[in-house]
């Protein structure tokens, strides 16, 4: 309790003044007169103004508040390292008993790993330490204790950053003899043209090593497979060549050897992605005789900026005989030389548009487009009644390469193309605008080429449920027949058309082997602060995947369905580097943060990092554990006044001065009979001395 004297004047101030003043001026009137019992009247005139001030005891019940303490615990990855979380968990569990026995102090622990965000880098212990005090008056704060590795990478300039004025303590883990290998990126691409080389710089370090160790091996990955091995000297720099090999993320992994007793070998791979981007891809087209359709190939793949068309109309076959001299013709010789011997290994797609043998090309070069299609390469057929007369390219050596035999019965009837259940899954097919309601929201065709289906998978159906579109795989190219050639009624509207932008698009750059358009693919991604696997599938179910994380642990993840051939999965990514995903035959990769984390700059523990400003603020810093592995937990001590908060052996805090003012009584002096038995006794004094 607090006890006071306080006033409430029963005039108004200037009143209450201008009365103190009169009584002033007639005490020192009576003085200097020497009027008889003159110190009476002043005591008399003193009780008076005393009492028109309206004087009263209070007495104020206040209770004490505690001092906050904060615990900040790095959680990040380097702290996982060693012995280094036993002895973390040891000293908070023994500051909480010893906080727990001491009166006056409110203690506030807080995990705290890396800053804000997925992609946010280095431990962020300073910001969850601002955060935890956050709703706390500065006088309450008794100070704050850090349990880490030192390692921190948000550490204020000056101590007049903190917030607070108090002591900050830092407990050290980890032992001082620790050595470790690092490799780190020096220079590396971020995009470059498929099939390219590409240079990626590598520094290789020891830390804590007194002299450099023998040459290390630096094993090189891409897409989880070893490509080369080079050899290097700790503390030098090293360039390694790379090919970027297919379009989309590629993603390279660099580890270098362990080094005998050191502290963790995360830091010794480091991983570059790479985003393969294609050239140019160069489609050969060769239409047959003119047709109505002719032109919606050419016009979408000159409409496409990636693509380089080449483009040929056989307009006037060798054998045809009409009188006309040569030297009167301009049509230009079908280069067949050029194109399917000398050059053909420089497109990525042949298409045939209602193309039928009459002796332009020998029958030996379609040899030379299956060994084109089996090397890598890519054939579409877009056949009419063409493709089932006797002059049809698959009455060629082309024809083990084509999935689709024809029957030579042509349905020249109206028909809707459909989706099959299959196409359904496929990502050629799938969500094809129009294709979700039965029947389908696209004009009708009218013609269709009956054929058995050898291999490959059929996407699309038309006539009594033919085959319509059917792709397959040939050695390392692919292969594609669409037998209609009444796409075009969809490009030019017909009965509201068609998605045959979509449509043909999706299937040329399927053809060439665009990643996201693989009907068997397994992709990994990062989201925000989670890892995201995607299966692709034509099949109708998939199987458990085992995610693994930078540090080894694995976890199990059930795919759910979430469009027809599209199963995925997440998991947290709670930690920087590099996730992979395996379903038992496919696995794919994903870097999760920035290159060169600075969590794994260096993993050594350390004090110096953390001293200044620790010692700034009137704390410490020091080991939890000594030479011989055992932890050494300090005394903790309140202290109200001090300039240092740390000794031999213990820590101190600040003891709060602050109080909750809980109620307040007031005693007034000369309120009731007690005023007034004061101001009668003080006048029938003064009358009393002034009758004598």
């Amino acid at each position: 309790m607090i006890w006071s004297l306080s006033f409430a004047p029963l005039f108004p101030v200037w009143l209450l003044a201008a009365a103190t003043i009169a009584a002033l001026a007639l005490s020192l009137a009576a003085f200097v007169l020497r009027l008889p019992a003159w110190p009476l009247r002043v005591m008399a005139m003193a009780l008076l103004v005393f009492a028109l001030a309206g004087p009263a005891i209070e007495r104020e019940d206040r209770e004490p508040l505690s001092s906050i303490v904060s615990i900040v615990v790095d959680e990040s990855q380097s702290q996982r390292l060693g012995d280094r979380a036993t002895s973390t968990n040891e000293a908070l569990a023994a500051l909480e008993q010893r906080f727990a026995a001491l009166p006056g102090y409110e203690l506030r622990v807080t995990r705290a790993a890396r800053g804000d965000g997925a992609t946010a880098d280095g431990t962020a212990l300073f910001s969850a330490l601002a955060d935890s005090l956050s709703d706390v008056p500065p006088e309450r704060i008794g100070g704050g204790v850090m349990i880490t590795d030192g390692q921190v990478h948000d550490i204020p300039e000056k101590a007049a950053d903190l917030g607070f004025d108090a002591p900050l303590h830092a407990l050290v883990t980890g032992v001082e003899d620790e050595i470790d290998r690092r490799l780190a990126i020096a220079r590396a691409p971020k995009f470059a043209l498929v099939g390219s080389e590409q240079v990626v710089t590598l520094q290789l370090q020891d830390r804590g090593v007194e002299s450099a160790s023998d040459r290390v091996t630096i094993t090189v990955r891409r897409d989880g497979e070893i490509v080369t091995q080079q050899r290097a000297q700790p503390g030098s720099t090293i360039d390694i060549p790379v090919t970027v090999a297919h379009g989309g993320n590629n993603i390279f992994e660099f580890s270098a050897d362990t080094l005998e007793g050191e502290l963790t070998e995360l830091n010794n791979r480091v991983v570059v992605t790479v985003e393969g981007i294609r050239e140019n891809l160069r489609v050969l087209l060769v239409s047959g005789s003119p047709h109505a359709g002719e032109r919606t190939w050419r016009n979408l793949l000159k409409s496409d900026a990636s693509v380089d068309l080449v483009h040929f109309t056989i307009l006037r076959p060798p054998d045809k005989q009409d009188g006309t001299p040569i030297n009167q013709l301009s049509l230009i010789a079908f280069p067949t030389r050029e194109l399917f011997s000398v050059k053909i290994d420089e497109f990525d797609l042949i298409i045939f548009d209602r193309y039928e043998r009459r002796g332009v090309l020998p029958l030996l070069y379609f040899d030379n487009i299956a060994r084109f299609v089996r090397e890598g390469g890519a054939v579409l057929v877009a056949g009419g009644p063409d493709y089932a007369e006797g002059g049809s390219i698959y009455r060629t050596p082309l024809s083990p390469v084509l999935p689709a035999e024809p029957s030579g019965m042509i349905y020249e009837e109206p028909f809707r193309a459909a989706i099959s259940q299959t196409g359904s899954r496929h990502p050629v097919t799938r969500g094809l605008p129009g294709g979700n309601v039965e029947p389908p929201a696209w004009s009708r065709w009218f013609r269709l080429v009956d054929a058995t289906i050898r291999n490959g998978e059929t996407l699309m159906t038309g006539a009594e449920e033919k085959p319509l579109l059917v792709l397959s795989r040939e050695g390392e190219g692919r292969v594609a027949v669409l037998l209609s050639d009444h796409v075009w009624l969809w490009a030019r509207g017909y009965e509201g058309g068609g998605p045959h932008v979509a449509l043909l698009r999706r299937l040329a750059h399927w053809l060439m082997k665009e990643p996201d358009l693989e009907e068997e693919a397994l992709r990994l991604t990062s989201r925000g602060v989670e890892v995201v696997a995607e299966r692709q599938t034509i099949g109708e179910s998939v199987g458990d995947m085992t995610l693994t994380l930078p540090g080894g642990e694995t976890r199990n993840l059930t795919p759910t369905e979430v469009s027809p051939g599209l199963w995925r999965a997440s998991a947290p990514a709670p930690d920087l580097g590099l996730y992979s995903v395996d379903d038992g035959s496919r696995k794919a990769l994903v870097h999760v943060g920035p290159p060169n984390p600075r969590e794994f700059t260096d993993v050594l523990s350390t004090t110096e990092t953390l001293a200044p400003l620790a010692e700034e603020t009137g704390g410490s810093v020091r080991r939890l554990v000594d030479a011989g592995g055992n932890v050494l937990i300090p005394r903790v001590v309140p202290l109200r006044r001090a300039t240092s908060f740390a000794g031999d052996g213990w820590i101190g805090f600040r003891t709060s001065d602050a109080s909750l003012l809980k109620g307040i009584d007031r005693y007034p002096l000369f309120a009731g009979l007690l005023g007034l038995a004061l101001l009668l006794g003080a006048v029938s004094l003064l009358w009393y001395r002034e009758g004598r």
